[in-house]
């Protein structure tokens, strides 16, 4: 079974940036791989998502502020966030999508306004 670590959340103004960091235990080789962020008081949801071949594509609230990359050896995946809004503050976890890997600790992102 795979294990998810995230890293690379904290506090940040808004404007700000901040990349965050899952790593896997085992490789994701064929798989689509997500980050979710879970806001306070509301649902898990995909903000992003990334093919076994490269290919993003995001959630229109964070589209064009955000990228997602995978590592070559498929063992990492990234989520690079600029342009921080209030908005995005929650905790982001990492997973495959959909989602079939238990849940990582998640890195919690707190955007100040």
């Amino acid at each position: 079974q795979v294990q998810l670590v995230e890293s690379g959340g904290g506090l940040v103004q808004a404007g700000g940036s901040l990349r965050l960091s899952c790593v896997a235990s085992l490789s994701f080789d064929f798989e689509t791989m997500a980050w979710y962020r879970q806001a306070p008081g509301k649902q898990r949801e995909v903000v992003a998502r990334i093919s076994e071949n490269g290919i993003a594509n995001y959630d229109a609230s964070v589209k064009g502020r955000f990228n997602i990359s995978r590592d070559i050896d498929n063992i990492a995946v990234y989520l690079q966030m600029s342009s921080l809004k209030p908005e995005d503050t929650g905790v982001y976890y990492c997973n495959s999508a959909p989602s079939f890997y238990s849940w990582g600790q998640g890195t919690q992102v707190t955007v100040s306004s």
